[in-house]
């Protein structure tokens, strides 16, 4: 068989190829099936695609006869590069086609400047992790103990608006929590089968979903219009169904005033929650601006 360099080939192919890439690193395994269907090749042009892939990574994929299943290796490494903060916005929107691996195309459109961006190869482990329900074990490093060792049940990655956590039952204290990507190291894969108890089901802040009423702030605001269509609002507000677990995140995103008499001062604070009991029971609410949790009823 000739060796065929990947500037050899063609668009179409370097597409598949970056496919196959991708679905190993995050997912942990593909079939032939998976590429046909993806593409609408024929299972010949299929079966060229993961020979010529083998050649370039032969030590990435094994197959497995009874599933017809191509598995990750632990010696995989990536025949692309996959851009950390690119691949992030990929995830988060179910896109795995690989067209950003070998893209070239640079469109006048600039987002803002992240701060901490996680180590690829540990989003790759956690999503696998999650795709296949199975725990990991990780090192966190937290600001109040420091390096710890950990066992996560994954199930959800989440972009916060500041930075990427991943929402994961923790069996060292025995709750679901969120973790800060940028805080986990050294991921490890267990086959050991979660217990019920620690699945998706059972994070309740999780499922729940509560009503926000965001109005622009009364005090702070002198047109109250342009609030109006920054958010486009209905009936003079902003209606959003979020889940209990990242009320928080999104209060604190936006400055919302959580206030129960909108007292919150400054120009940063342009909405204000206006039923603000709907956040009773909710947790993680330290953080949204003006919300004291004594103040409820």
């Amino acid at each position: 068989m000739v060796f065929i360099l990947l500037d050899e080939l063609n668009y179409a192919q370097k597409q598949r190829l970056a496919y196959i890439d991708f679905c190993l690193m995050f997912r942990g395994h593909l079939t032939r099936n998976d590429l046909v269907e993806k593409f609408e090749v024929g299972l010949s042009a299929g079966t060229r695609d993961f020979n010529i892939y083998k050649e370039h990574r032969p030590e990435n994929l094994i197959y497995d006869t009874k599933q017809k299943r191509y598995f990750q290796t632990e010696k995989f490494t990536p025949l692309f590069e996959h851009d950390a903060r690119k691949t992030l916005v990929k995830l988060a929107n179910d896109i795995s086609d690989g067209f950003d691996a070998i893209s070239d195309i640079e469109f006048p459109v600039i987002a803002p400047s992240q701060l901490n961006v996680p180590d690829l190869n540990n989003v790759a482990k956690l999503t696998q992790a999650i795709l296949n329900q199975k725990a990991v074990s990780v090192i966190y490093t937290s600001l109040s103990s420091g390096s710890v060792a950990r066992e996560l049940v994954p199930h959800s990655i989440v972009d916060n608006g500041l930075r990427w956590h991943v929402r994961a039952f923790d069996r060292k204290s025995n709750t679901f929590r969120d973790f800060v990507l940028t805080r986990v190291s050294k991921v490890s894969l267990l086959e050991n089968k979660p217990e019920q108890f620690e699945e998706l089901i059972n994070d309740h802040q999780w499922l729940r979903m509560m009503t926000l009423h965001l109005v622009p702030h009364p005090n702070n605001i002198k047109y109250p219009t342009a609030i109006k269509l920054d958010y486009g609002m209905e009936n003079g507000r902003l209606e959003l169904n979020v889940r209990a677990a990242l009320a928080g995140y999104l209060l604190r995103r936006w400055n919302v005033d959580c206030t129960e008499d909108a007292s919150l001062t400054g120009g940063e604070h342009q909405l204000w929650l206006a039923n603000r009991q709907t956040l009773y029971g909710a947790e993680n609410l330290a953080i949204a601006p003006g919300y004291e949790l004594e103040s409820v009823v």
